[in-house]
């Protein structure tokens, strides 16, 4: 009987294993999906295709080649690619629905089921832009739902792993509220992409010409709408900066507990300095089409990295509480001191 049933639950998990990595190509489609997507506002394409769901009247998956150009080459693209990771996002369904059968996995597959769901709506909103001419309200939307589709392909990556933690965590000597911290972090980050967003969409992106400073201030005069948006982005990016500065300080000091936050810390980081000068370069640089195009794409992997290290906290180790509270009110400025 053993030799009978051994290839059976080989073959099971080759599958999950072939579900993990595809879930893995699906979440890195999305990213891809939402840098196009900037390149297409960054190149002022939007309206390149004045009609939806056909293109100039044409089957979108049969519109001639000799007739991409200028921006249709962008916005076209943005479509057809959409559609693509619309498929393989139904693909992901069907192969969870057919993998993950056991009772207590039941929830993942109403997880494939919402990110169905959400690449429906996305479709129709990336719609109506077109046939409302950009509204910022349907655009920024258009942009945010794409950020919650991009977290919701890396959760059904992390829940497909074969590994994927059944009962055992392991313990770490680290309170348990950094949980909520990394939790926090990937609010902020959220946040800031809606700056980001009301900034991009209300053509606020040049309201203050200089960088880093603010009309050679740090503080500017708000006289104009578009100065005030543009200043909250700024700022919350000084927000979201020191946070995941003291995040990764933190898992920094505890990496020989927490070898899966490494790598997520590491590129999270490196990643905050290259947003940060991308933020200046569009500036320096007039709003240059791959600059911007960039700071989309690289704001969207950060906000990724953000969520994969809470999730691989909030799946993958234990705090430890009462190592915690072996330290009392009493006697922390000592331990504190013996730190330093």
């Amino acid at each position: 009987m053993q030799d009978s049933t051994a290839p059976d639950s080989n073959q099971i998990q080759k599958t999950q294993y072939r579900l993990y990595w595809f879930s893995i190509g699906v979440a890195s489609c999305v990213l891809l999906l939402i840098t196009v997507g900037g390149l297409v506002n960054s190149a002022g394409a939007g309206l390149s295709v004045p009609d939806w769901p056909t293109t100039y009247g044409e089957n979108m998956f049969l519109f001639p080649l000799h007739k991409w150009k200028g921006g249709i080459v962008y916005e076209h693209g943005h479509r057809l690619l959409a559609s693509l990771v619309g498929f393989f996002i139904v693909l992901q369904f069907l192969g969870v629905w057919i993998v993950e059968r056991r009772p207590e996995r039941r929830w993942v597959r109403y997880l494939s089921l919402m990110a169905v769901g959400a690449v429906i709506v996305q479709g129709i909103l990336g719609g109506l832009t077109v046939l409302y001419q950009l509204p910022p309200e349907i655009s920024i939307s258009h942009s945010l739902l794409a950020e919650f589709l991009f977290l919701l392909t890396i959760l059904l990556a992390v829940v497909t792993d074969p590994r994927f933690p059944r009962r055992e965590v392991q313990p770490v000597r680290i309170s348990g509220r950094w949980r909520k911290f990394l939790g926090v972090i990937v609010a902020a980050l959220f946040i800031q992409i809606f700056l980001g967003a009301l900034t991009r969409h209300t053509h606020s992106g040049l309201a203050i010409p200089d960088f880093p400073l603010a009309y050679g201030a740090l503080v500017p005069e708000f006289s104009d709408y578009h100065i005030t948006i543009h200043y909250m982005h700024r700022v919350g990016a000084l927000i979201v900066g020191i946070l995941i500065l003291i995040a990764s300080w933190k898992l920094w000091r505890h990496r020989a507990e927490l070898p899966r936050l490494r790598l997520p810390a590491i590129m999270l980081s490196v990643l905050l300095v290259v947003q940060i000068l991308l933020g200046g370069g569009i500036v320096w640089s007039y709003r240059d089409v791959l600059i911007t195009t960039l700071h989309v794409g690289v704001g969207a992997a950060m906000l990724g990295l953000s969520f994969l290290q809470y999730l691989l906290f909030r799946f993958y180790y234990a705090p430890d509480s009462a190592s915690e509270m072996a330290v009392s009110a009493t006697d922390y400025k000592t331990v504190v001191a013996n730190a330093k």
